[in-house]
């Protein structure tokens, strides 16, 4: 496992990359208070690795919600399907949400930690090599508006990201084809020598 930090004036964490960390405890427990789990995916990605997380969550109180997959459920709809379960199950402002998936759970997950309750802790487990690289770090959360994408959000730190190279063996080759061309997007922009180790 190799570990980065994203190091920001009020608010730093740890980016962990390896493989099979969906199923390690210590990695979630930093972060996990006497409130509880939220863990929020989606149809397509919650039978291929909601167990895995649960199983390390083992002896916590954790309640789960499946989104539909797709972009075009990047809505209010969606949004407030995770707010329903939080209130539902009387989450206080001591939940983790954890976003189990690709970039629309990370963003919708994120928004909802960013709004219950004025802004909850949340973890990102990416399971696309384009949310790996991109949409997981930094931040930004939002859902679409009919006038836009992406128009209503928030910028809200996850405490933490957990990014499990196994997940990407389940991809099929156009959204590996994706998560690529961001990466070599990075070294066109500010690194020379991670662009031709890219194109090596």
């Amino acid at each position: 496992m190799n570990t980065l930090a994203v190091e920001l004036a009020n608010h730093s964490y740890p980016i962990h990359v390896g493989e099979g960390l969906l199923s390690d405890a210590d990695l979630y427990s930093p972060y996990i208070g006497p409130g509880g789990v939220l863990v929020v995916t989606n149809e397509t990605i919650g039978p291929l690795y909601l167990d895995k997380v649960l199983g390390a969550l083992d002896g916590v109180r954790v309640e789960s919600v499946a989104l539909p997959d797709g972009e075009s459920f990047k809505t209010f709809a969606t949004l407030n399907r995770i707010f329903d379960v939080l209130i539902e199950h009387r989450f206080g402002r001591d939940v983790t949400i954890i976003a189990l998936g690709g970039g629309v759970v990370g963003d919708v997950a994120g928004f909802a930690a960013a709004c219950y309750q004025r802004g909850v802790n949340y973890i990102q487990i990416p399971t696309t090599l384009l949310a790996q690289v991109d949409s997981s770090v930094g931040g930004k959360t939002a859902i679409n508006h009919p006038g836009g994408k992406n128009m209503i959000g928030a910028f809200h730190q996850p405490v933490c990201v957990i990014s499990d190279s196994e997940t990407l063996t389940t991809l099929d080759d156009r959204e590996l084809r994706c998560g690529v061309a961001e990466t070599i997007k990075y070294g066109l922009i500010r690194d020379p020598d991670f662009f031709d180790w890219m194109e090596t």
